[in-house]
């Protein structure tokens, strides 16, 4: 039966809640989710590309962090309504490390942008003559490659050691899509100490990545107190708002997840924070930078004006 259960080469994925009464109702709201996260995310980096006066080192971080989104819902959400719909549960072991894949990759990379793009504001706010010299459209794509090749970097590490494991008895992994931890619990295999390897993978992708934002954010509310004029302090904070926002939604479940042992949250609770981050972060990302960002509201205006001049 042993030998049976390890030559299967696919999984069940429970979905999201399973036991939870209206499913239907859940789904829809999530698909809507997915259109919002898609729409808001694609017309950002539209208007970012379209606009001349968007082409800012912090608005084309901004254009990278929204294709992230994209990708990032993208592997989740679309495997998870062909299931609910067509009945079915099942997911080879190919889909399912691929889907790891992506989610680390594009998670990975997404945290590290998050990191730089608090450089960025950190040079633009306390070191503003240097600015346009260092961070320049060379630089931004740098950046953009850097975080990229980071996050396929630990992307590679966690799915190849995950899918290595062998897999004997129950096939069913208590989740709406493959997250590693809710794959390792399949395991017939110790995986104790791949478990402290992840430990030590996510002080390098979450913690230090998290200690430098909250670094750069001291020396930008140093500098920001230290200026004379009070229109000048508002529009500092209002630039760097958008942000810390972002940065709260996105590490703040991560840091549940992955940094607290597995005895201090529950399947479900893990559920819920993976859709805090696959989901409604990028739904909320666009609108978190477009809502409270004069110049975005500005060039969308700008973008819809001239749809009506056209007609």
């Amino acid at each position: 039966m042993d030998r049976e259960n390890k030559t299967l080469n696919y999984f069940l994925l429970l979905g999201l809640f399973p036991e939870l009464q209206y499913t239907s109702i859940l789904i829809t709201s999530i698909l809507l989710a997915y259109v919002v996260a898609f729409t808001g995310n694609t017309i950002l980096i539209l208007l970012i590309w379209v606009d001349s006066h968007l082409h800012t080192p912090m608005y084309i971080l901004l254009s990278h962090l929204s294709l992230i989104d994209l990708a990032l819902i993208s592997t989740t959400v679309p495997k998870m309504a062909i299931n609910f719909f067509s009945g079915k549960r099942d997911i080879s072991k190919v889909a399912c490390g691929t889907q790891i894949f992506f989610f680390f990759a594009l998670g990975g990379g997404e945290c590290l942008l998050l990191t730089l793009m608090s450089y960025d504001r950190y040079m633009a706010i306390c070191n503003p003559l240097r600015y346009p010299v260092i961070m320049n459209p060379r630089v931004c794509l740098q950046m953009t490659l850097v975080s990229l090749g980071g996050g396929v970097l630990n992307s590679l590490i966690n799915t190849i050691y995950t899918m290595h494991f062998p897999f004997c008895g129950s096939r069913e992994i208590h989740h709406f899509f493959c997250e590693m931890p809710a794959v390792l619990r399949l395991s017939c295999a110790d995986t104790s100490s791949y478990e402290m390897v992840v430990s030590v993978i996510c002080i390098v992708f979450v913690l230090l990545p998290l200690g430098l934002i909250v670094s750069s954010y001291m020396f930008i509310f140093l500098t920001i107190l230290r200026l004379n004029s009070r229109e000048s302090r508002r529009k500092a904070l209002a630039t760097c708002s958008s942000h810390l926002a972002v940065v709260s939604l996105y590490y703040g479940p991560a840091f549940i997840i992955y940094m607290t042992p597995r005895s201090f949250h529950t399947s479900e609770q893990d559920e819920i924070f993976s859709m805090i981050n696959t989901i409604f972060t990028p739904m909320l990302n666009p609108l978190i930078y477009s809502l409270r960002n004069k110049e975005v509201l500005a060039a969308l205006r700008k973008v819809i004006n001239r749809g009506f001049t056209l007609r």
